[in-house]
């Protein structure tokens, strides 16, 4: 009855809306992949119902931050929703440039169906504080699509058991998963084990490398009181960053610097067994290779399973007018609706935020690797989004790439990272000086 009414409540709104914002427009601005594309569909059934038009910028993923936040560097911003990275939030909820929506949101959606972890990661700032500066968007966690063919092979399977003594399987453990790249690993061939993460653009290669940074038992820092040194530089943490980096010995050529395209093309060209990357990135796998692949979530190593989260909220540009953010929140609050998210999930990639729609039997038909993705979404966990997180990036990104090409020891790499980290949160007074 609750969500009747607010639906009927809604809609009340929007046919207001209709007669009095006619010929207006919300413009959007988000990165270039399926589900922009997606969402641009139903900015057109939003604009069939209420007269708002609405357009969906799509940037290039590499430039799409520099291009956003050049953007805001202006009085006015050309966009009035930017769909943004988890970890800008702590940046846009602290700068004055994302509007908070602590008090509107509970009447556009009700909180109790969003996943948690979206709600902690893409929409809350400090996380878990209730203080909301994004809407749900698009929810997403990285996971392994896999050459099925091969794994299926009646000889690969004999091959494997006789030499392994035991099953080929998909890999639940990550010892399970070297033993399976070692396998298919056959250079000579032009057949490769498998390509992880491990771009120095943008975030590749820490998206790569948190699985087994929190697997082994480290972590990037207190929470609570941000201090870094024993957290990331724990016995634990070099262990599994040496894992890591010895994995790279079954990669496909140039896998030692693979970004989240580098991988697309090493699968899609028929390479490799296993390929590391973000779910929303597979429909064109899927659509071109169809039977011949499968998917499988990031392996465990003893009871730990901790999978990189990705996604994106919807913020309201600060730096609009107060009428293009009351027309920013008709189209949120008209996204969130049970309806708009039923269709939602029915476009290739696009994931809800709602628990039971990601529970439901139609979400999980929808796409091959949704049932996969559903599973993945109790062990994401998020790099700092706090207001410095693009310096803590740029620190991880040169040092954890100075450990995967030899340049330092893995200790010695994590040793200055976890050096460098407290020297830009204190600077930032995140960090009390000891």
């Amino acid at each position: 009855m609750k969500r009747a009414v607010r639906s009927a409540l809604l809609l009340l709104c929007l046919s207001w809306a209709n007669l009095a914002w006619a010929d207006e427009k919300v413009t959007i601005w988000w990165a270039q992949w399926e589900p922009a594309a997606a969402l641009q569909e139903l900015g057109n059934d939003f604009e069939t119902e209420t007269g708002i038009a609405i357009e969906v910028k799509q940037i290039p993923w590499p430039s799409y931050q520099d291009q956003v936040f050049l953007n805001f560097g202006n009085n006015k911003t050309d966009f009035d929703i930017v769909i943004g990275d988890s970890q800008w939030i702590g940046r846009g909820a602290t700068k004055g440039l994302y509007l908070e929506l602590t008090d509107w949101l509970p009447s556009a959606v009700d909180i109790d169906t969003i996943h948690p972890r979206a709600a902690r990661y893409l929409c809350e700032y400090p996380p878990g504080s209730g203080k909301f500066f994004a809407a749900p968007c698009e929810t997403d966690a990285i996971g392994f699509v896999y050459r099925k063919d091969w794994f299926e092979d009646e000889g690969e399977r004999a091959t494997f058991k006789a030499r392994f003594g035991r099953e080929l399987h998909l890999p639940d453990t990550w010892q399970e998963f070297r033993d399976v790249a070692e396998f298919f690993h056959r250079p000579e061939q032009k057949r490769y084990g498998m390509s992880l993460l491990t771009g120095r653009g943008y975030d590749s290669i820490v998206m790569g490398f948190q699985p087994f940074l929190w697997a082994w038992g480290g972590n990037w820092g207190d929470a609570e009181t941000f201090e870094v040194q024993g957290h990331l530089n724990s016995d634990g943490a070099v262990e599994g960053l040496q894992f890591f980096k010895d994995l790279l010995r079954f990669a496909t050529e140039g896998g030692e610097n693979a970004d989240y395209y580098f991988n697309l093309e090493a699968f899609s060209n028929g390479s490799t067994a296993m390929v590391l990357d973000y779910f929303p990135f597979y429909p064109g796998i899927v659509e071109s290779m169809g039977d011949q692949v499968g998917f499988f979530k990031v392996p465990r190593n003893g009871d730990r399973r901790f999978i990189s989260l990705g996604g994106q909220g919807f913020s309201i540009s600060k730096k609009t007018s107060a009428r293009q953010q009351e027309l920013a929140k008709q189209f949120i609050a008209w996204f969130q609706q049970r309806r708009v998210q039923e269709k939602w999930i029915t476009f290739p990639g696009c994931f809800t935020a709602n628990t039971e729609l990601l529970e439901s039997e139609a979400f999980r038909a929808a796409s091959p690797y949704n049932a996969t993705f559903a599973e993945s979404l109790d062990h994401l966990r998020d790099f700092w989004n706090v207001p410095v997180y693009n310096e803590l990036l740029a620190a991880a990104v040169q040092h954890l790439g100075e450990a995967l090409d030899g340049v330092r020891e893995p200790r010695e790499a994590l040793d200055a990272l976890a050096e460098e980290h407290e020297m830009i949160l204190m600077e930032a007074g995140l960090l009390e000086m000891q």
